[in-house]
C-alpha cells in the first residue's frame, strides 16, 4: 500500500456497527474484570486500557497509522491537558 493510504486506513477495521471511521471514545477510565486483571494491566503483563491519558482505543489507532509506513518502528501518542488549548 502507498504511505498515504496507510496513513488514512491503517490500524482500524470496522466494528460491530460497520462504521469505517474510528470512533472517539470519550472516557477517562476503564472497568477491570477483577483485582488480578487490574494488577496485570498496571504491571504491563497484559495489554489493555488503564487510563485514557496513558492508553485509549483512539490513540492506539493513531499510533498504528503513524507507524504503518515504517513497520519496523513503533510510535507513541498521548494526550495531555497542556495540549488542549487551555
Amino acid at each position: 500500500m502507498h504511505p498515504e493510504t496507510l496513513a488514512l486506513h491503517a490500524g482500524y477495521r470496522k466494528d460491530e456497527t460497520n462504521a469505517v471511521a474510528v470512533p472517539i471514545h470519550q472516557t477517562t477510565s476503564y472497568q477491570f474484570d477483577s483485582t488480578e486483571h487490574a494488577e496485570n494491566l498496571f504491571a504491563l503483563k497484559e495489554f489493555g486500557n488503564i487510563y485514557s491519558r496513558i492508553m485509549n482505543p483512539t490513540c492506539d489507532v493513531l499510533e498504528k497509522r503513524v507507524a504503518a509506513p515504517w513497520p519496523t518502528r513503533r510510535r507513541l501518542a498521548w494526550t495531555s491537558p497542556s495540549f488542549s488549548g487551555r
